[in-house]
């Protein structure tokens, strides 16, 4: 079962997670990290060193966080601003490199606040 990252991450992005990653499979957006669901070992690394306690177990996110594994998802699955394709799974995110744009949801996070 893949790990998540939510909310606390947006704006933050201590990537001490990445460094972690013992299979790279934590990618870079604008304003925050996203794990690759199919790239994932499951090992909670991340999970252990994330400072701001932003990710998850899929099967332990908090419920005010609900949202977040299937935005998560997203992210991959789906064409995001100003891609031509979705990302997939390309096998780690040092290919891949800052994706530099985040989905929808996470792209107005906290507008309206």
């Amino acid at each position: 079962m893949p790990y998540v990252i939510g909310a606390p991450c947006i704006d933050i992005m201590d990537r001490s997670c990445v460094e972690e990653c013992p299979v790279d499979c934590i990618y870079e957006g604008d304003r925050k990290l996203y794990i690759q669901p199919a790239e994932c070992i499951d090992c909670g690394a991340c999970e252990a060193v994330c400072p701001v306690e932003a990710i998850s177990a899929l099967r332990s996110v908090p419920a005010d966080q609900a949202e977040f594994p299937a935005d998560n998802a997203a992210f991959f699955a789906e064409v995001l601003p100003g891609q031509d394709a979705p990302i997939g799974s390309p096998g780690g995110s040092r290919k891949v490199g800052a994706v530099g744009v985040d989905t929808p949801m996470v792209a107005a996070y906290g507008a309206d606040e």
